[in-house]
């Protein structure tokens, strides 16, 4: 079983992007919420419930004077006093622990915060890096064939932009051995070698001698993506030299 946790106050927080103004988190075990631990020594689930003039948190371990109080966060914040031992033994032992909600720990976010913060510098030192040709294929990539449409600066700086908000995202994409790939398949769409048919659901050949069906586009994939892994295959390779040969000639 968990040891009793050290007396210090502590604070809590909701696991969700946007908190209620009040929310009142579960705190005793009934058939609308099951609230058990699995105790490694008796091997059993013991029901869990929040009573401050109780000594434990396991209603097993509690009297029959236990006086049942809400466990409320407000504006997604929850802060126990060191004096509430009970309740912060409870909110260990909770199941939603970790995925209702979590302990605050300003080292651990400090960690997390600095890690962020050093990918977000290594994508930016990238992004300022990139040579003209992978800028104009990331972009490609990343925005699509409208990128054909922008100056240099306006490439830039949305590259620029792009690796602040997304770093691992933009980190991917260039270490992507298929980058090349995926730019090529942007532009095949953008010079209108390819096209989109019936609602988007097929890939469609547009050349001089071939308007026949190339693939269908799984429901929610990005046909891009299916048409790269394509070219990808034994019966892709193929298609995808031609169309490349046929995208080198024109230029």
């Amino acid at each position: 079983m968990k040891k009793a946790t050290t007396a210090v106050s502590r604070q809590y927080r909701l696991k969700r992007d946007v908190a209620p103004l009040c929310f009142m988190l579960a705190s005793n075990h009934n058939k609308r919420s099951s609230l058990l631990y699995f105790d490694e020594d008796t091997n059993t689930n013991r029901p869990l419930r929040y009573a401050r003039n109780q000594k434990s948190p396991f209603e097993d371990e509690q009297d029959g004077n236990a006086i049942l109080e809400p466990v409320v966060f407000e504006d997604g914040f929850l802060n126990v006093d060191r004096s509430n031992q009970v309740l912060q033994e409870f909110l260990s032992y909770h199941p939603g622990n970790g995925m209702i909600f979590e302990e605050i720990d300003n080292k651990k976010d400090a960690a997390a915060e600095l890690e962020i913060e050093e990918l977000i510098l290594d994508a930016q030192l990238l992004a300022r890096d990139l040579d003209i040709k992978m800028l104009e294929t990331v972009s490609r990539v990343l925005i699509g064939s409208a990128a054909d449409k922008l100056s240099t600066a306006e490439l830039k700086r949305d590259i620029l932009v792009f690796s602040r908000n997304y770093p691992e995202e933009f980190i991917d994409v260039l270490n992507d051995p298929a980058l090349q790939m995926y730019d090529d398949v942007v532009q095949f769409f953008g010079v209108g070698y390819l096209i989109m048919k019936n609602q988007n659901r097929d890939v469609y050949f547009n050349l001089i001698k071939n308007k026949s069906k190339m693939l269908t586009v799984p429901y929610g994939e990005d046909p891009t993506d299916i048409v790269a892994s394509y070219f990808q295959t034994d019966d892709g390779v193929e298609t995808y030299k031609l169309l490349s040969n046929t995208m080198k000639k024109k230029k």
